[in-house]
């Protein structure tokens, strides 16, 4: 499949917005776009490895944008860090539930957009705590509910996000394939 350079372009400059706004300072923890992303990617773009790239592209430069502020002391978080990995492939599987995400159906996208998020959630949290990742819960029933319970800020606004950047990028996909099938009057 031959992408078009306006399509190209498209995607070039939503991953370079998504990247920064990921980055931006001030931003509410979990409020980004690239769980919206990594749904509208499997569910609009038929090439899968395109598909797969637009959001992994995002948050690869947003990560490198992290790392190289902390290694400039202009960030206290670095981009990149051990176990990070499950993250792309969390992403990776993302992309996949967009797979099952219907583009012309509200529904199917406001439940992709419940469904992705919470996907996240069970697993990253499920992942820092069996590696005593972040705040270093015991490895006790009490404390898998602790690390869920650290999580539940990131996932509130975690599932905001995505619903509101689902709409953005369906929306707009919508309106911009249904102004290109308009027949221009002759």
């Amino acid at each position: 499949m031959k992408l078009s350079r306006n399509i190209v372009f498209s995607f070039v400059l939503l991953i370079i917005i998504a990247s920064l706004y990921r980055v931006m300072p001030g931003r509410p923890g979990g409020f980004a776009p690239q769980i919206a992303m990594a749904l509208f990617a499997g569910s609009v773009i038929k090439d899968r490895k395109y598909a797969f790239a637009l959001p992994l592209l995002s948050m690869f430069i947003s990560d490198m944008i992290y790392h190289i502020m902390y290694l400039t002391g202009g960030g206290i978080f670095p981009g990149f860090y051990e176990g990070q990995i499950t993250n792309y492939i969390l992403f990776g599987v993302l992309t996949v539930v967009g797979f099952f995400v219907k583009e012309k159906n509200l529904i199917s996208i406001a439940v992709g957009s419940l469904v992705a998020p919470t996907i996240y959630f069970i697993t990253s949290n499920f992942l820092v705590w069996t590696s005593n990742a972040g705040l270093a819960r015991p490895n006790t029933w009490a404390g898998l509910m602790q690390c869920y319970a650290d999580g539940v800020p990131f996932y509130r606004t975690s599932i905001m996000a995505t619903l509101f950047f689902s709409g953005v990028l369906f929306g707009s996909y919508f309106l911009l394939t249904k102004a290109a099938t308009v027949k221009q009057p002759v």
